[in-house]
C-alpha cells in the first residue's frame, strides 16, 4: 500500500493505492489534529503498523503535517513538484488536473519508482534546530543587504556627506556609528550643526571605545564640508523617509546578531561541532550553515559524490553523439553552495594546502570561481570522510605533498 498527499493551506487530499495501482481509498482532511487523526486511522485501516508503516509521498518537506508524520516513524518522501507534473503527464494527455489526481500521482510515484527517491533524513532535533536558526540568520543577512541598499540609494539623493563619512569602513552605513549618526541628524543641515562633543557622545552610544576624539573631529570636518543640497522642504521630507528606512535596517541588523548568537550556541551543543570547526576557514557560523543543510543523518548521502552533487560542487557531464562537455551544476542546494563559497574563500588564507590546490587549478586554466568551486569540492569530500569516520581534519591527509600526488588525482 502506498499513500500520496496533495497538501494545501487548509486541507489535504489523501489517496491510497495498492501495489497493482488500483485506488484503495481516498479522503480529504483538514489541516488540524482532527484531520491528522483521520489520516492515521485510514492508514491503520489499510494495514499500517509500526513494524511495517505505509510510505507517504508529499510535495513538501516542511509543515506541521510532515513533522507529525515523521514523528510517527513512517518514511516520508518529499517529491519535487516538477517531477510530479512530469509523472502526471504519463497518465493523461489532456492535461487535466485535480487535487485527487495529484494525490494518486504521488502514491503511484512510490509504487513504481520508490528506489529512485529518498525519504526525508532522520536528522536529530538539535540538527533541525540548527538548520532553522542558520537559515533564519542567512535570511536576515539578505534582508540587511536589501535594507542597506535601499537606504544607501536614498542617501545618495540628498545626503552624500554621510556616505562619504563611512565610505572607507568595512560595514559602511550598517556600522553602529553610521546608524546612530543618521538617527541623530537625518538631514545634512542638522549634521552640519553637530558639535564635536555631540559627536563624541554619539560615538560612545554606538559602542566605540578607542580614538573617539580623532573620529569625532574627522566626522565634523566631513559633515561641514561643501555638498550639493536639496531644497529645505524636500530635504526634511527625505530625512523622514531615511528614518523609516533606518528602522528597517536596525531591525535587520539586530536580527542578524541575535540569530547568529543562537545558531552558534546551538552548534556548540552538537557532537559534530568539533569536527566541523576543525576545518580551515570554517568558522562557527558557516559551520552551522553547513550542518543545517547536510544534517546529521549519515545515511542521507550514500557517498561523498552524492554530497558533492547536493552541494553543487561536482560538475555535470553532458554527452550526446560525438559531443561531450562538462559544465558546473546549476541544480543544487543554494544555501549550502553559498556557505561553501565563503568556506573555500576563507580556507585560502587558513590552509597552505588549500592555497596550493587553488593555485594549481588557476595554473591549469580555471577562472577564480571555477578554481574556488573545485576547492570546495575537495573540502566537502574531506568533510564527508571525517564525519563518517569521526575524526578531525588533518592538513597532511587532505592535501598531501603535491610532488607525490599526480595533478589528475589532486584535481
Amino acid at each position: 500500500m502506498f499513500c500520496g498527499i496533495d497538501w494545501a493551506e487548509d486541507h489535504h487530499d489523501i489517496a491510497l493505492v495498492t501495489d497493482h495501482g488500483s485506488l484503495a481509498a481516498k479522503l480529504r482532511i483538514t489541516d488540524d489534529v482532527e484531520g491528522l487523526n483521520q489520516l492515521l486511522a485510514l492508514l491503520a485501516e489499510h494495514g499500517d503498523t509500526p513494524e511495517d508503516p505505509i510510505p507517504v509521498a508529499i510535495e513538501t518537506s516542511r509543515g506541521l503535517l510532515v513533522s507529525c508524520l515523521r514523528a510517527t516513524g513512517r518514511p516520508v518522501y518529499a517529491i519535487n513538484p516538477m517531477a510530479v507534473a512530469r509523472y502526471r503527464e504519463r497518465h493523461s494527455v489532456a492535461r487535466k488536473k485535480s487535487d485527487h489526481l495529484d494525490a494518486m500521482t504521488l502514491a503511484n510515484i512510490l509504487r513504481t519508482d520508490m528506489a529512485t527517491h529518498r525519504p526525508l533524513p532522520a536528522d536529530s532535533d538539535l540538527a533541525r534546530a540548527v538548520a532553522v536558526l542558520a537559515r533564519a540568520q542567512q535570511d536576515a543577512v539578505w534582508d540587511r543587504v536589501q535594507a542597506a541598499n535601499k537606504l544607501r540609494s536614498h542617501l545618495r539623493e540628498y545626503y552624500p556627506a554621510l556616505l562619504a563619512a563611512f565610505a572607507g569602513t568595512r560595514e559602511g552605513i550598517c556600522a553602529p556609528a553610521a546608524r546612530a549618526l543618521l538617527a541623530a541628524a537625518p538631514t545634512p543641515a542638522q549634521a552640519a550643526r553637530l558639535t564635536a562633543a555631540q559627536l563624541r557622545s554619539m560615538l560612545k552610544r554606538a559602542g566605540r571605545t578607542r580614538g573617539i576624539n580623532a573620529e569625532a573631529q574627522r566626522l565634523k570636518a566631513i559633515l561641514r564640508a561643501d555638498y550639493l543640497h536639496q531644497p529645505p522642504l524636500v530635504e526634511d521630507a527625505m530625512g523622514r523617509q531615511a528614518l523609516a528606512l533606518l528602522r528597517q535596517l536596525d531591525a535587520a541588523c539586530t536580527s542578524c546578531a541575535d540569530l547568529e548568537t543562537a545558531a552558534v550556541d546551538s552548534l556548540d551543543q552538537h557532537p559534530d561541532a568539533e569536527i566541523l570547526t576543525s576545518f580551515p576557514g570554517l568558522g562557527k557560523l558557516t559551520a552551522a550553515r553547513v550542518l543545517g543543510e547536510i544534517g546529521d543523518d549519515r545515511s542521507r548521502f550514500a557517498d561523498a559524490r552524492a554530497l558533492k552533487a547536493y552541494a553543487g560542487s561536482a560538475p555535470v557531464t553532458r554527452a550526446s553523439g560525438k559531443s561531450t562537455f562538462v559544465i558546473h551544476r546549476r541544480v543544487k542546494n543554494q544555501r549550502l553552495a553559498a556557505a561553501g563559497y565563503s568556506w573555500a574563500f576563507s580556507a585560502l588564507t587558513a590552509s597552505p594546502g588549500a592555497r596550493a590546490h587553488y593555485d594549481r587549478r588557476r595554473e591549469a586554466g580555471d577562472r577564480h570561481i571555477a578554481a574556488q568551486r573545485n576547492l570546495f569540492n575537495r573540502l566537502i569530500g574531506c568533510l564527508h570522510h571525517c564525519l563518517t569516520t569521526r575524526q578531525l581534519y588533518s592538513e597532511t591527509i587532505a592535501f598531501p605533498n603535491p610532488t607525490t600526488v599526480p595533478d589528475t588525482q589532486a584535481a
